[in-house]
């Protein structure tokens, strides 16, 4: 498959801003595409051939000489480029910028975006399960960017303390489990058995799985 170039795009964005009443022109100044309509601000487009790092430096530059700024790309088929293509609408509407695809195959242009100031909206929701997390969760047991590697959460913090328990104890009662360990939603957790640490012998009593002994640190092992 041949490569596409910029200047592919060129003639469809034109004909398109020309077709709303702008008089167009190409590579004026460092612009890749300059729209002029009476006294109105210019329209700038820069052009890329996918979505770049670089393609939104060059747009937010232009954005000191007028705020209608957009950026524009091939509109390619698949999955993978509509995913870009959500992730990347959301980072124009950040940056208050306008996003264009250009479909080459019959030179179909859609504005996908225009420029706007942008408000980002606050999720109350987010912000309540992040701080709970955060004042349940005991200590710094993460290294920050880790990335393929088991994140120690306080839900796993509150699993551990009870296979602690268990371990060192026996099979024991929820209610007895959630005295000892300070875990107050314990017996849930138990039942819950998330990891498979946990089996019910029982009615409302929980042991130990062979898989939640593997998990507890060797300290732990060694306490009972």
């Amino acid at each position: 498959m041949a490569s596409i170039l910029e200047t592919e795009l060129y003639p469809p964005i034109k004909a398109f801003l020309t077709a709303q009443g702008y008089e167009v022109k190409a590579e004026v100044g460092a612009a890749d595409v300059v729209a002029c309509r009476g006294g109105e601000d210019p329209v700038i487009v820069e052009l890329k051939t996918g979505f770049t790092l670089g393609l939104f430096h060059q747009a937010i530059a232009r954005q000191a000489i007028t705020d209608a700024v957009y950026v524009a790309v091939p509109r390619m088929a698949g999955r993978r480029f509509q995913q870009a293509l959500k992730n990347n609408l959301k980072l124009a509407r950040r940056l208050g910028l306008g996003l264009i695809t250009v479909r080459l195959s019959d030179e179909l242009v859609e504005v996908h975006l225009d420029p706007g100031p942008f408000s980002p909206r606050k999720s109350k929701p987010r912000k309540d399960r992040l701080l709970r997390e955060f004042a349940r969760r005991v200590g710094d047991p993460n290294t920050g960017g880790s990335t393929r590697v088991r994140l120690v959460t306080a839900y796993r913090q509150d699993a551990l303390r009870c296979a602690t328990h268990l371990n060192a104890n026996g099979p024991s009662r929820g209610a007895e489990v959630a005295r000892a360990t300070g875990v107050a939603q314990a017996t849930r957790l138990l039942a819950d058995d998330h990891y498979g640490w946990f089996e019910r012998v029982e009615r409302g009593v929980y042991a130990l799985t062979p898989k939640g002994t593997a998990a507890l640190p060797a300290s732990a092992k060694n306490a009972r």
